[in-house]
């Protein structure tokens, strides 16, 4: 039977820890989402977190296979698709909300009391980090725990997800069709347990819904009125599982029961269990779910090894020691789920088997109620988890590789038995020299665990052992074991029970299923007339008709009709409906034999009166009578009844008729039908001698090829296994370093478009003066093209006026140095050369740029300046809207000299049309003869301006003539002189005052 709700610690099935502090149940503020990815995984992490929105109060984690031998990248690259912070978890660090917490790689991580914890990853074996986080996740955290699966090969997760599952947490997976690689969404998907399945970019809308949306269950209402409608919710619920699965879930918990029911209620936004009881009753899906919920298969190899060892010393070493080379052992594992744990069992007996050099029979039986399970643990192929379960040297001796997953051996595989088995309500197995029940039993109610271990005690032999749970006890049969390791639930039965089963059920009777919803919510109605005929005639039959088997072709029980219970016994092992088996010693030959010639022909045969001891010691006299049906377009089947002989009736002898029913003479058959029997087995001698000589020759060379095989497989499994760790790390550091070209290129794109933006000549060289790329601009100056690249910069000619340009260009390379110089070129342009060592940040210089930068225009304006403050006139340069952009050195003498020092007024940038208004008065004759010419040369209107104007100082008089000529540029603008007349003036009034 598979476990219901199974949490990390079994000492509380009714409740998973939740809190995050150590000891505590307090429940932690937030939940975590759990991402586990490998190849393909870095497009659906970004697709993911582009979907998250930066506050959405949980937080994250991200587990992936990263190369141990490469710096990873993710950060930088999720960095750029989500507005969360990122970062590399360190050891020790405090999960926060609102932010994304990453895998290091050559780390395997952990999580304790809100903790994340690293530890060395193993450089050979197959580490299994996504399931290792999950376990630890759940265990953590509890129903605040979320697993997502996205897209990686192999079964990574799988395992940790039925732990987040199993505590109450969200689990969610990739679509396949949407991942690169499918094989972990597919693996877990296969579970059953998955919640949804979505692409990358749904899966963060749907943890959002679960986190902020998704309604509390209301499932304990106030009131009376309330009360009694949940109860009936609830009682509605459990009638549905039993129905549709045979699961009577009443004997289990209540607790386990219930908070089951409210993960599915969550999961489906159901408000009251009220609602979801009727969701249940119109959606098979969901009652589906609901059962695989209550049944989570939470099992693993050798589970708690350290007690699998002590019952390897104790238990299996004893009964190995107590057996000949022909008495069978007999094992049963009921609840075994998946079938680790029997398979666990059988390893264990076989490394026994080995020590003491004997290998006696073995029968394991390994049961469960649930059927998918049963089918599961028979195929006996697991994922690649179990290698953190089971040893490197028990995998190589007991499994073998089959791509992503492990196969038990067929000499371990065909020792166990698989069967489908409710402990609580089927008939026990018989005989058992260990019985395991592990981890089972705590999730029953007190009176269901009692009714269990009756059955575990009426299942062992005299002298069986007895393997339970940590947490486990025997109850009210401590004095029927005695306890071989009491720490490790080992214990021994003292004494035998003569009777499991209770009144309730078991046996041969069956329960009568329950009704249906639809009848019992229309109780009492009336039988019909024919249901009144048919009940009467099966009174009649159980009165005067004798007890009758029905049989098929092959003499396998159909149907009963009657009570069967003193002719029938049910045998030790396997359940098996075939009547050889059924009957007692005394009966089984004689009905064959009536039944073989019955099947033969059309006539019923009836056997002599045989003595028959009945279970309470009497005796009873009987006769068989065999007859055959022939069924229209059907198979033929026979009946088999046992007449009861009066005492008093007299011995008929060969040949008697009565009734028309031939009585058989058994000597007679029998001699006949062991002269056909032997005449067969001779023949079939001869056949099997032949075949078995045929068979010798052909297993020699199979044997021989099958050595040869095995060498090849184990070698190239081995191969496998590396190349297929090492093509994971290398698919996520490709898919890593392609991020990482695109933003190279783009970056790339940028340095090529600001370079032709500038406009300015760039030849870059490598440390052998080979050049390695140069701008548009630099064909100007070097002869070179496209094609150039990698040829020696020395081999092209250029336009410079310097020598010395290749060997400055070598120092810098080796000198490391920044060279800067002026120079002129044969086009008559001047440039500025710089040559730059070019060097990766923290590495020696690897080449050289060299820049040249056109500063002719520079030298031009620099040289006007120049010519311009040689001149002794006062010159002024404005532009087209009179605006000053250039005065000369005796500009600015007199201006500092007669009241504006720092050119505030009068200098660079200053309106001169209100410089002139200033100086003179806006209202005098020459300002506005000033104002007015100037504005004419600006316009056009005037070719030129001149104006003789007066500008006394408070020691002399002063004259300055003013001249205004338009500059001839398309620019426009107006170059204005004033010229100092003020002797000339003197002169000319002089001149003019003195008679001629």
């Amino acid at each position: 039977m598979a476990d219901i709700s199974r949490n990390s610690d079994p000492a509380h099935p009714d409740g998973a820890q939740t809190g995050t502090q150590t000891g505590t149940q307090a429940e932690p503020r937030f939940y975590v989402v759990a991402v586990g990815a490998s190849a393909g995984g870095l497009d659906a992490l970004e697709r993911f977190f582009r979907a998250v929105p930066a506050q959405s109060g949980a937080a994250y984690v991200v587990i992936q296979h990263l190369s141990p031998d490469h710096k990873s990248m993710m950060a930088n690259l999720l960095s750029r698709h989500t507005r969360m912070s990122v970062v590399t978890v360190e050891d020790g660090m405090t999960i926060e909300p609102n932010r994304v917490h990453l895998i290091p790689p050559a780390s395997i991580m952990s999580v304790s009391h809100g903790q994340l914890r690293l530890s060395p990853k193993n450089p050979r074996g197959l580490s299994l980090p996504i399931d290792l986080f999950f376990t630890a996740l759940a265990r953590d955290f509890g129903k605040y725990a979320i697993g997502v699966v996205l897209s990686g090969t192999g079964s990574d997760g799988t395992r940790g997800a039925v732990a987040i599952n199993d505590a109450g947490g969200l689990l969610l997976a990739q679509e396949p069709e949407s991942a690169k690689f499918d094989g972990m969404p597919r693996s877990v998907i296969a579970t059953g347990l998955v919640d949804a399945i979505l692409p990358p970019e749904q899966l963060g809308p749907r943890v959002l819904d679960h986190i902020r949306q998704a309604p509390r269950p209301r499932i304990r209402p106030q009131g009376e009125s309330a009360s009694v409608d949940r109860e009936s919710a609830l009682e509605e619920t459990l009638h549905l599982l039993h129905h549709q699965g045979g699961i009577n879930f009443r004997e289990y918990k209540p607790a386990t029961v219930m908070r089951r029911i409210e993960r599915r209620m969550q999961v489906r936004h159901m408000p009251d269990l009220e609602q979801y009881a009727r969701l249940l009753d119109g959606d098979r899906t969901e009652l589906n779910a609901l059962r695989r919920e209550l049944l989570i298969p939470v099992t693993s190899f050798f589970r708690d090894p350290t007690s699998f060892d002590i019952l390897a010393e104790t238990a299996i070493e004893a009964i190995v020691k107590d057996r000949g080379e022909n008495q069978p052992i007999r094992v049963w594992v009921p609840g075994s789920s998946t079938g680790e744990e029997a398979y666990s069992v059988a390893i264990l007996f076989a490394e026994a088997f080995e020590r003491a050099r004997r290998w006696p029979p073995l029968k394991i039986f390994s049961t469960d109620v649930e059927q998918h399970n049963v089918d599961f643990g028979s195929a006996g192929v697991f994922s690649e988890a179990i290698t953190t379960e089971v040893s490197p040297e028990r995998l190589e001796h007991w499994f073998y590789k089959r791509g992503n997953h492990f196969v038990v051996k067929n000499e371990i595989r065909q020792s166990i038995v698989f069967a489908r088995h409710n402990l609580l309500e089927d008939p026990p197995f018989t005989r058992m020299d260990l019985v395991s029940c592990r981890n089972l039993l705590i999730y029953f109610r007190t009176e269901a665990q009692a009714r269990a271990l009756r059955r575990l005690q009426y299942a062992l032999a005299p002298g069986g052992f007895l393997f339970l749970g940590s947490s486990e006890s025997l109850a009210g049969l401590q004095t029927d074991f005695t306890a071989v390791n009491s720490r490790h639930k080992i214990y021994r039965i003292l004494r035998h029970l003569a009777l499991p089963l209770d009144a309730s059920g078991g046996g041969l009777t069956r329960r009568m299923e329950a009704p249906t919803m639809t009848q019992r919510l229309q109780p009492g109605r009336r039988l019909g007339a024919a249901a009144s005929i048919e009940a009467g005639q099966a009174a009649l039959l159980r009165s005067y008709s004798p007890t009758t088997l029905m049989l098929n072709a092959n003499q396998e029980l159909l149907h009963v009709f009657g009570d069967v219970g003193h002719y029938l016994r049910i045998p030790e092992g396997a359940m098996t409906l075939e009547l050889a088996k059924l009957l007692p010693p005394t009966l089984a030959p004689v009905a064959q034999a009536l039944l073989h010639k019955t099947a033969r022909g059309t006539e019923p045969n009836r056997s002599d009166v045989l003595q028959l001891q009945l279970p309470d010691g009497a005796h009873q006299r009987l006769r068989l009578v065999a007859r055959s049906i022939d069924v229209e377009q059907g198979e033929r089947h026979l009946l088999l009844s046992f007449e009861p002989e009066p005492p008093a009736s007299a011995h008929p002898g060969q040949g008697d008729t009565r009734d028309g029913i031939e009585t058989m003479d058994m000597h007679h058959e029998t001699s006949e039908r062991v002269e056909n029997l032997e005449r067969e087995l001779a023949v079939t001698r001869e056949s099997l001698q032949a075949t078995i000589e045929e068979l010798e020759t052909a297993n020699e060379e199979l044997q021989a090829t099958n050595e040869e095989l095995m060498a090849s497989n184990e070698e190239l499994q081995s191969s496998n296994e590396e190349l297929q760790s090492v093509n994971e790390e290398l698919y996520t550091v490709n898919a890593e370093n392609q991020e990482k070209i695109e933003i190279l290129n783009r970056l790339n794109a940028d340095l090529d478009t600001m370079a032709r933006a500038a406009a300015i000549a760039t030849i870059f060289v490598d440390a052998n003066l080979l050049l390695t790329r140069f701008t548009p601009e630099a064909t100007a100056l070097f002869k070179i093209r496209d094609g150039d690249l990698g040829r020696p910069i020395d081999d092209f000619t250029n336009l410079l006026d310097y020598p010395e340009f290749i060997g400055e260009l070598r120092r810098t390379v080796e000198t490391g140095n920044m060279l800067q110089r002026e120079l002129r070129a044969a086009n008559g342009r001047i440039y500025l050369t710089r040559v730059l060592p070019y060097a990766v940040r923290g590495k020696a210089p690897s080449g050289a740029v060299a820049t040249f930068v056109d500063i002719t225009l520079l030298r031009n304006a620099e040289r006007l300046q120049a010519v311009l403050d040689s001149l002794p006139e006062h010159v002024a340069v404005l532009d087209g809207d009179g605006r000053i952009t250039m005065v000369n050195r005796a500009w600015r003498r007199f201006t500092e000299a007669n009241g504006d020092p720092g050119d505030a007024l009068t200098g660079v940038g200053c309106d001169y049309l209100d410089v002139c208004d200033l100086d003179v008065g806006a209202d005098d004759a020459y300002a506005r003869r000033a104002r007015q010419g100037l504005q004419a040369v600006m316009s056009g209107r005037s070719e030129s301006f001149s104006m003789k104007y007066p500008c006394h100082s408070p020691d002399e008089e002063r004259w300055f003539l003013m001249h205004a000529s338009p500059i001839q540029h398309p620019a426009g603008g107006v170059i204005v002189s004033h010229v100092d007349i003020s002797e000339w003036h003197a002169q000319q009034q002089a001149s003019e005052a003195s008679p001629h």
